[in-house]
């Protein structure tokens, strides 16, 4: 049976390219976000919201302009934002590898249960594609929900499927902007972060879905998971 670590792991590599911000505190330690630009195979990047806790910032010097090879999860939280909750997403840093040779920069492995009706639409250009939000429990009876997006082949099988259901997914963390229309003259330029499905399992199938051998995929290292790397672990977990 998976646990909680299990059900949400992901795994990215790429260049700090802000400023590290306060954002919380947990038992007297500091946590700061900052954003972490992520390259794809395509050339372009992701530019993703991370976590780090303080210790982890001085111990590894992570600031503006360094590279970061970090293992955590992706999780949600809601904030006020003009007087409204607004799901918010981040990768919060669990553990840095220091010298792991990388194959994938970007993976992500997600274990949980739809929450909401899958939503599928066609583009334009006729590119089929479902819109997923998955509940991800995490300690301390808490859950992430995380949005998910399906293409293709995938896209048809979510559209099947129901709220409550077990699903597995593997893929990618990536940032999309998009226009928000403010007012009739006023449009705004605002980024969404989801998880972009590669590879997706439902119901029994979900049970025998392996997160190890997944995120295995993200490492070139003599065989080894990133659990046997050289890593920097963090001893609070909020």
């Amino acid at each position: 049976m998976n646990n909680n670590t299990d059900n949400n792991r992901v795994f990215i590599s790429g260049e700090i390219v802000s400023d590290a911000v306060f954002s919380h505190e947990v038992y007297g330690e500091g946590f700061y976000e900052m954003i972490v630009s992520v390259k794809r195979l395509s050339g372009s990047s992701d530019e993703l919201p991370v976590t780090v806790s303080e210790r982890l910032i001085e111990e590894k010097s992570l600031k503006k302009g360094a590279g970061l090879k970090a293992y955590g999860q992706f999780r949600s939280y809601n904030k006020l934002v003009d007087g409204k909750s607004k799901l918010m997403l981040t990768v919060f840093v669990k553990e840095v590898v220091d010298d792991a040779e990388v194959k994938n920069p970007n993976e992500i492995v997600l274990i949980g249960h739809i929450c909401k009706p899958p939503v599928y639409r066609t583009t334009p250009f006729n590119r089929e594609i479902a819109d997923i939000l998955v509940a991800v429990n995490r300690s301390y009876n808490k859950s992430d929900y995380i949005p998910c997006i399906a293409w293709g082949r995938n896209a048809r099988f979510a559209k099947t499927l129901s709220v409550g259901e077990k699903i597995a997914v593997t893929g990618r963390v990536q940032s999309r902007e998009y226009q928000k229309k403010i007012s009739e003259y006023d449009v705004k330029t605002l980024t969404a972060y989801e998880v972009s499905i590669s590879k997706l399992s439902a119901g029994e199938s979900a049970d025998y879905f392996d997160p190890d051998e997944e995120m295995d995929d993200a490492f070139i290292r003599n065989g080894k998971s990133p659990e046997s790397a050289d890593l920097a672990v963090l001893t609070v977990d909020n």
